[in-house]
């Protein structure tokens, strides 16, 4: 039979294909007669060029701006006119010095060096993956890099970071990069908050990335005044439209100055490793992550490669680091069993150090299972079959 291993990352632990080999290694040994395909997959955020590299992609190294304006070794992943460029890797939180976060400062700025350099590369589609971010800068960063002048009321650039949008007063285009008026640009996103407003960007996410609340309160005035400035340069107003507050504001200025089009991350990420196709054929299918909680039932990696296969009427089981998911709510998300890494191990610290051979461990008590035995089939039945004909 044919099993397909699926999951995301294990975050401080395995990357995803880490974990797909691991988990494919426990499942080979328990079933040496199978055939056990690994794809591993992300939600659009931290992982996603990784996804995309391991379905054949190529990884294009390139040195930008992180998250603080120092140069950073990133890359983006290419395909002949495809390119899949990774906010994460270069300019979101994992990049921050010292891991110090800086709410008012940090910028999208590397996540535009990175698509510049894909469009100068022949890029034609773009799938721009802002999970992770560090910034609430709206997005100017990213437009900066790409061309785009932001100006202050007397005319001169403003800087980078949330807190330098409270001096915007308007928006240059007539620089942006000219393969821009040819390129399809997809945000790859499951935050539908608007920029501004009591979801905004500022007031939801600022938190989560060191704001303070007199710094949520700064941002949340850059991003309204900046609201104003691009509408009044573009004609529309897209602050309130969901997504718009994805990736700190990276959202807003991407659907509301370059034309993009948003989709669920997962979604994205199934599309380009071409995760039907891999389904083909397929008797079970493992996924995965580092914690199964009520966050992952809101469109992360394991639920969409459940809802994925369940559409093919493929069985699904789970591996996870530690999972707080009831019965019902694995049900709920086409998960038919989860096998946990903390029932192996329950002290938080050696489960995560020892990751990969407690995954080959859960991938053999799979393999003996009950889902992969009735994956398998009745070997007896077809054997007597096999016999009278």
């Amino acid at each position: 039979m044919k099993i397909v291993v699926a999951p995301d990352k294990f975050k401080g632990s395995l990357t995803a294909g880490q974990a797909a080999a691991a988990i494919a290694a426990g499942l080979r040994a328990g079933l040496p007669a199978a055939e056990v395909v690994t794809v591993p997959v992300a939600d659009g955020g931290e992982g996603t060029v990784d996804a995309a590299v391991a379905a054949g992609f190529r990884r294009q190294p390139v040195t930008a701006a992180g998250p603080t304006g120092e140069p950073v070794r990133a890359s983006y992943a290419r395909r002949g006119k495809d390119a899949v460029v990774e906010l994460a890797c270069v300019c979101g939180l994992p990049r921050l010095p010292g891991g110090r976060r800086e709410p008012l400062a940090a910028s999208s700025f590397g996540a535009g060096q990175v698509m510049r350099d894909a469009l100068e590369a022949g890029a034609r589609r773009i799938v721009l993956a802002v999970g992770g971010s560090a910034s609430t800068d709206g997005g100017a960063g990213l437009l900066q890099a790409l061309g785009a002048r932001v100006l202050d009321a007397r005319g001169e650039p403003i800087g980078r970071g949330g807190a330098a949008l409270r001096a915007a007063a308007s928006l240059d285009l007539a620089g942006l990069h000219p393969a821009l008026r040819t390129c399809s640009l997809v945000i790859a996103t499951d935050v539908a908050n608007p920029l501004t407003g009591p979801d905004g960007a500022a007031e939801v996410f600022g938190p989560q990335k060191g704001a303070s609340p007199a710094q949520v309160g700064q941002l949340a005035d850059g991003l309204r005044r900046w609201a104003a400035v691009v509408a009044a340069a573009t004609g529309a107003d897209w602050s309130l439209a969901p997504g718009a507050g994805a990736a700190g504001g990276v959202g807003f200025a991407a659907l509301a100055v370059l034309g993009a089009r948003r989709r669920a991350g997962i979604d994205m990420v199934l599309d380009l490793v071409n995760f039907d196709g891999a389904l083909d054929g397929t008797a079970l299918v493992v996924t995965g992550e580092g914690s199964l909680d009520a966050q992952s039932l809101a469109g992360k990696a394991p639920v969409g490669v459940a809802r994925a296969a369940a559409r093919r009427g493929i069985p699904v089981v789970a591996v996870a680091g530690r999972s707080t998911l009831t019965g019902p709510e694995l049900a709920m998300a086409g998960i038919a069993a989860v096998y946990p890494l903390s029932a192996l191990e329950p002290d938080p610290a050696r489960c995560s150090a020892e990751a990969r051979p407690l995954l080959e461990r859960a991938g053999r008590m799979i393999a003996a299972g009950p889902f992969a035995r009735a994956a398998a089939g009745p070997p007896a039945a077809v054997s007597r079959e096999a016999t009278r004909s």
